[in-house]
C-alpha cells in the first residue's frame, strides 16, 4: 500500500508540476529523478540496514533524506490544492484555467521551507509542557505528585546519543516523583543502539522509572530490548501493576504490552488480569503505547491512560488522518467515558517521516490533583 501511494504522488508530481513547465527537457529530467529519488527514502533505509524503520546513514543524510521526502509529499499536497482550485476556476469561467509557472515555483518553494522547519522541529530537544490531570478518589497525599511522560524517543541515527543525553539531562533537572515512559525507545538492533541509548540509565525519579513497549519494540527484537531496557534501570510495567503509597493513600501504576503483541506470539493483552489484585478504591494510572483501546481502559476503572504512538498526527491540516487507527484519539487530553486520556505528542519520532508542523515535541509533566481541588 505504501509503494501504491508513492507511485501516485510521483504520477501526480511529475504530470501536474514538472510536465506543464517552461522547461527543458533535460531539467525535467532532473527534477524527475528527484522526486523518484526522495520518494524513495524508505527503500534507502532497508538498503542501509535491512529495515526501512532503521536508517543508518549519518545523522546529516538521514535529515536530508527527510527534508527531500517532506518537501515532496506537502509539494504533492499543495499540487492538489492549486488543482482544486483551477477546477472551481474553469467551472466559473466556462473553460481551461491554467497556472502559470511562478505558481508553481511558490508552491514548491513553501513546500521545501515547510519541510526544513519541520524537519528542525522534529530533531530539537523537546520543549516543557505542563499539564494537570484532576483525579477523582485521588489520596491527598498525592494531591501535587508529578509525573514524567517520555514517549516515542525513536533513539536512531537521527535521535543519538548526543539527543538522548540532553533530554535525560533536561528531564533530571525537572525532579519529578515519577517517570513513565509509554513505548516505542528505539529504531534498530541492540547492537546498533547500544551506545545511544545509554544515556537512560542515568534517568533518576523518586519513585522510580517505568517503561512499557510500544510497536517498534517488537520489530527490532522484544525479548532481547526488554532485557536492555532492564539492564539499564528501565524497570518493566509490562502486564503488571505496582501500589505506590503515601501514609494511608495509595496510587497504582499498571502497564500493558502493545497491540503488536497479538500478531508476534506474546502474552495476550488482558487489562482485566493486569489489574487484579488492585487496592479497592485506589486510583489507577495505565500505559499502554496505543490510545485506539482507552474505551476498554474507562471500563476497566482506569482513572488516567498515558499513551503516545500518534507523534501527535504530525502536521496541523493532515492530522485527522491519524484518527481512524487510533479511535479518534491523536493528540493531547481527552475525557473517555469518565476517564482521562493523555495521547503524548512524543519526545521524538519515527525518522522514517521526521516531520512536525503545529504538533510539536514534548517533556511532558504531569501533575496530579485532588478533583475537585483548584
Amino acid at each position: 500500500m505504501p509503494q501504491l501511494i508513492f507511485g501516485l504522488i510521483s504520477l501526480l508530481i511529475l504530470a501536474r508540476f514538472i510536465w506543464p513547465l517552461d522547461w527543458p527537457l533535460p531539467a525535467k529530467l532532473v527534477a524527475a529523478l528527484f522526486v523518484l529519488g526522495a520518494l524513495q527514502f524508505h527503500r534507502w533505509n532497508r538498503w542501509s540496514s535491512g529495515s526501512e524503520f532503521s536508517p543508518e546513514f549519518p545523522r546529516p543524510v538521514v535529515a536530508l533524506f527527510n527534508w527531500a521526502f517532506g518537501a515532496v509529499v506537502l509539494l504533492a499536497l499543495l499540487q492538489l490544492a492549486l488543482d482544486a482550485g483551477l477546477i472551481v476556476a474553469a467551472a466559473i469561467h466556462g473553460g481551461f484555467v491554467g497556472a502559470p509557472d511562478g505558481v508553481r515555483y511558490a508552491l514548491a518553494g513553501v513546500a521545501a521551507i515547510a519541510a526544513a522547519i519541520g524537519v528542525h522541529q522534529a530533531m530539537r530537544i523537546p520543549p516543557l509542557k505542563d499539564v494537570e490531570v484532576a483525579i477523582r478518589g485521588l489520596p491527598r497525599a498525592f494531591d501535587g505528585y508529578t509525573i514524567l511522560q517520555l514517549t516515542d524517543l525513536h533513539i536512531s541515527r537521527l535521535f543519538p546519543v548526543s539527543w538522548a543525553r540532553e533530554v535525560v539531562s533536561r528531564a533530571n533537572k525537572l525532579g519529578v516523583d515519577l517517570i513513565l515512559i509509554t513505548g516505542d525507545l528505539i529504531d534498530g538492533t541492540v547492537e546498533a543502539r547500544r551506545n545511544d541509548i545509554a544515556p537512560l540509565q542515568d534517568l533518576v525519579a523518586a519513585d522510580g522509572v517505568y517503561v512499557v513497549s510500544g510497536n517498534h519494540e517488537y520489530i527490532f527484537g522484544y525479548d532481547v530490548w526488554m532485557a536492555h531496557y532492564a539492564s539499564l534501570g528501565l524497570r518493566s510495567l509490562e502486564n503488571r501493576h505496582i501500589v505506590l503509597e503515601r501514609g494511608d493513600g495509595r496510587l497504582v501504576i499498571a502497564g500493558i504490552t502493545d497491540r503488536a503483541s497479538r500478531r508476534r506470539k506474546h502474552p495476550v493483552r488482558d487489562l482485566a488480569a493486569v489489574l487484579a489484585g488492585v487496592p479497592e478504591g485506589a486510583p489507577i494510572i495505565l500505559l499502554d503505547h496505543q490510545p485506539s483501546e482507552a474505551r476498554n481502559s474507562a471500563a476497566h476503572g482506569v482513572a488516567l491512560q498515558l499513551s503516545g504512538h500518534t507523534h501527535g498526527g504530525l502536521i496541523v491540516g493532515i492530522d485527522r488522518l491519524a484518527a481512524p487507527a487510533n479511535a479518534g484519539f491523536v493528540s493531547g487530553r481527552y475525557d473517555v467515558d469518565g476517564m482521562t486520556l493523555y495521547v503524548n505528542n512524543g519526545t521524538a519520532l519515527w525518522p522514517g517521516f521526521a516531520l512536525r508542523l503545529g504538533r510539536p515535541s514534548e517533556l511532558t509533566r504531569i501533575t496530579l490533583r485532588v478533583a475537585g481541588d483548584a
